[in-house]
């Protein structure tokens, strides 16, 4: 299969970072993350594209064009609602094309208004309401009929409460009842051809700032299946997309919205073994695709990830073994992984070491081969490590004693870390 470069944008959304992750490491796709700000996305996309106007400038699309064209890109493939929204809207302008269900499906999808009204009748959707006085039980449920996530959603107690958040609100809100059970999402992949060919549930056990950071794939019963395939024939969806449900009191299900995107947390389905953002890929070069699950249970749980960015230039590094390269009798993936980056860049690795015994042999036993080194310098306990390198001005040092690290930076200014730094050293832009 011939090359093909695709853009995410925003990148740095946590839609981007899930779609980075998705793409990165596929052997045709050549990946470029667009932002108008400074986000993550900088950290880790390797062709990072910043200073992009934002979508309400007036030269946004000349200058999104201009981007394209640079690049050669052939997909753009969206990554925030409102983004989506409009890059929809003016599909017909871009000189690449998105990654994205028909703009009816995403017009309508992004508003809950719209998106109920095209599935009027339909038994899943909750009871809204037109005006206060319809209502006769509460608490309510209120929340903008555009929006992502949880913004601006409110479980409201009276009538009085309502009425302030209406008054205080400019954008078009929805009103409806209030459903206290459990929350799904149904992540779904159609096909060109307008068929369903993936469906599958998880619960969102833990929400922090309307992302859901621990959830577990569940097996979908029939009717979640038959709400998927219900919402699918009315609307013209295409690649990946997802809806959520949520039970009443009555324990039944009832629809909170509808998304033509990938969501942040369909990881777990990359981690069962359905890339759905690559399937969307795959569709849109035409291309009939298998799908076929790996692993029924998975759960997902997110944390805040570091990735650093530091004002360092080295051409050479100076590596421990034991504590550092080894700890605890295991090797230390970070510092292998670390190794590997260097090797890659073309920049010496030197394994310097005090060691009882052979410590070639020693290597075999964890499977690191001496090869991997440009020079191996393995001392007797008596000898110091300062006698025996002649670091250049820009060598780094690495070792888990501060009185070796202490020694080398005060004899040749090098600079020198401890093994719980080596993080930081790491660089993260694929």
């Amino acid at each position: 299969m011939d090359n093909i470069n695709i853009m995410v944008f925003p990148c740095g959304s946590e839609i981007g970072l899930e779609l980075h992750r998705c793409l990165k490491d596929i052997r045709f796709i050549t990946l470029f993350g667009g932002s108008s700000v400074v986000d993550h996305g900088a950290y880790v996309y390797k062709n990072y594209i910043g200073d992009l106007p934002y979508i309400t400038d007036e030269k946004f699309i000349t200058k999104f064009n201009e981007e394209i064209d640079k690049h050669n890109i052939d997909f753009i493939f969206p990554a925030f609602d409102s983004v989506i929204a409009f890059l929809s809207k003016n599909r017909d302008k871009l000189h690449a094309k998105l990654l994205t269900c028909s703009d009816d499906a995403v017009q309508i999808c992004r508003s809950k208004a719209k998106t109920y009204e095209r599935l009027k009748g339909c038994y899943f959707l909750p009871k809204t309401y037109k005006s206060v006085e319809e209502i006769k039980n509460y608490p309510v449920i209120i929340k903008p009929a555009e929006s992502q996530g949880a913004l601006g959603f409110m479980i409201l107690k009276s009538e009085d409460e309502l009425k302030y958040e209406l008054s205080s609100r400019t954008e078009e809100q929805v009103i409806c009842e209030y459903l206290p059970g459990e929350e799904y999402t149904i992540d779904c992949f159609t096909d060109r051809h307008g068929k369903l060919r993936y469906a599958s549930c998880r619960n969102r056990h833990r929400i922090k700032n309307g992302i859901s950071v621990n959830s577990s794939l569940m097996e979908p019963d029939g009717e979640i299946i038959k709400i998927a395939e219900e919402i699918n024939g009315k609307m013209d969806l295409r690649g990946v997309w997802f809806f959520q449900l949520k039970r009443n009191t009555l324990g039944e299900y009832r629809l909170l919205e509808c998304a033509t995107r990938v969501a942040g947390t369909m990881c777990v389905e990359r981690a069962a073994g359905i890339n759905l953002a690559l399937l969307t890929v795959f569709d849109a070069l035409n291309m009939d695709v298998d799908i076929a699950p790996q692993i029924k249970n998975v759960t997902v749980d997110r944390a805040l990830h570091n990735v650093f960015s530091l004002d360092l230039d080295f051409d050479e590094a100076y590596i421990d073994f034991d504590d550092t390269l080894i700890i605890k009798d295991k090797v230390n993936l970070t510092v292998l992984n670390f190794i590997y980056q260097c090797v890659a860049k073309g920049i010496k690795v030197i394994l310097l070491t005090r060691h009882d015994t052979d410590v070639k042999e020693d290597m075999k036993k964890y499977r690191i081969f001496p090869e991997l080194f440009d020079e191996i310098i393995c001392l007797p306990r008596s000898e110091r490590k300062i006698d025996h390198v002649s670091p250049s001005e820009k060598a780094v040092f690495i070792d888990d004693s501060f009185a070796e690290r202490k020694a080398m930076s005060e004899k040749y200014g090098t600079l020198s870390f401890g093994v719980e730094t080596v993080e930081a050293l790491l660089d993260n832009k694929q």
